[in-house]
């Protein structure tokens, strides 16, 4: 899927924390990606959220390229741990964007674990019982 994306004048950025989960669940779902893109469905709230290298973006299905939020320049080298938050910054597009922020950090997550079940692996296990005893000449 190709998409271009368009950013109208950016009306405010925030310094943020991305809990760790999210951070490392969108990471593991990029390295896994063949294209160095996820697109993520966020249904709840009509917004797909693009995952690249540099940032996540985020855009509603009313306005389909234009970008309401980034969330850019994410720092996860000044952790000291893997479950620690990732700075980041909010890029906020929208005039609405704090209300849209807000209900990003409680719908993203859910939609990116969607998204990381659907890419982990579904093969039922088989155990297979090996016989030790010796055969009968």
């Amino acid at each position: 899927m190709d998409i271009t994306c368009y950013r109208d004048i950016e009306l405010h950025r925030d310094l943020r924390l991305l809990p760790a989960a999210v951070y490392n669940t969108a990471h593991v779902l990029l390295e896994h990606s063949k294209e160095g893109v996820v697109f993520v469905p966020i249904r709840n709230m009509q917004f797909l959220a693009v995952i690249d290298r540099e940032e996540i973006v985020f855009l509603d299905a009313e306005h389909k390229t234009l970008v309401d939020i980034a969330w850019q320049n994410f720092h996860p080298q000044q952790r000291s741990t893997l479950t620690e938050p990732v700075p980041y910054e909010a890029v906020f597009y929208n005039l609405n964007g704090k209300e849209t922020m807000r209900r990003l950090l409680v719908e993203f997550p859910p939609a990116l674990n969607v998204m990381s079940a659907k890419d982990s692996p579904s093969s039922a296990a088989r155990i297979i019982k090996l016989d030790r005893s010796q055969p009968e000449n």
